[in-house]
């Protein structure tokens, strides 16, 4: 037991032990700071991800649209509720 506190007491331990906790829980840039940071990044880039493949994905849709006139059509149709002069449209909603 003595040579415990003999060894905790020691001012290059006790200096070093500071310095740990300083480190792991206090500073700016501490672990738990810098582990928080990382698992933000992380999410950004999953989300970065999601994005890409949205765009690939509404930029096939829009070079479709480009391409034919009954696609066309049928997207005014059903998100504009676009119709001819002799047609009556109905929407049912739930």
């Amino acid at each position: 037991m003595k040579r415990w506190v003999k060894i905790l007491t020691n001012k290059y331990v006790i200096a070093t032990l500071v310095f740990v906790a300083v480190i792991v829980f206090i500073d700016d840039y501490s672990l738990r700071v810098s582990s928080r940071l990382h698992r933000q990044v992380d999410k950004l880039h999953r989300e970065e991800q999601t994005l890409r493949e949205a765009i690939v994905a509404d930029s096939a849709a829009a070079a479709e649209l480009r391409s034919s006139l009954d696609v066309k059509e049928h997207y005014g149709r059903e998100n504009y509720y676009m119709k001819r002069a002799d047609e009556d449209i109905f929407v049912v909603k739930d």
